[in-house]
C-alpha cells in the first residue's frame, strides 16, 4: 500500500491516520482513485441477488469502493468471478479490524 500524505494537516497510510480537523474524504477518494459508495449500489445489491445486502453495506461502513461496479456487472451476466481482500495473514499482527474484510468478502 502507498504511503499518502494529502496536505500538512491530513495524512493517510497503512500505519498512521491523523488530521488536525477531520478527515477529508472526497480527497482521499481522488487520491486512491476510488468512488464514493452510495445507495445505488446498496439497491443494486438487493436488485441482483433478492437478498438484504451485507449490514456493512446497509450501515454504511464502506463511503468508497474501487471497481465494485464491475463485480456487480459481472455478477448481472451471470459470469463467474473471484474476490480478493488484499489482506493476509502474513504477520503476528492481525487483530479484530482484520475482520471486516474478512467478514465482508465472506
Amino acid at each position: 500500500m502507498e504511503n499518502l500524505t494529502i496536505t500538512e494537516e491530513q495524512v493517510v497510510n497503512p500505519w498512521e491516520v491523523c488530521c488536525k480537523t477531520k478527515i477529508d474524504y472526497d480527497k482521499l477518494i481522488d487520491q486512491f482513485g476510488c468512488q464514493r459508495l452510495d445507495q445505488s449500489f446498496v439497491d443494486r445489491v438487493f436488485r441482483l441477488t433478492h437478498r438484504s445486502p451485507h449490514i456493512f453495506l446497509r450501515r454504511n461502513v464502506f463511503f468508497a469502493h474501487r471497481d465494485f461496479n464491475e463485480i456487480l456487472d459481472a455478477y448481472e451476466r451471470g459470469e463467474k468471478f473471484y474476490l480478493y481482500t488484499g489482506r493476509g495473514p502474513s504477520s503476528e499482527a492481525l487483530h479484530l479490524g482484520h475482520l471486516i474484510p474478512f467478514m465482508f468478502t465472506k
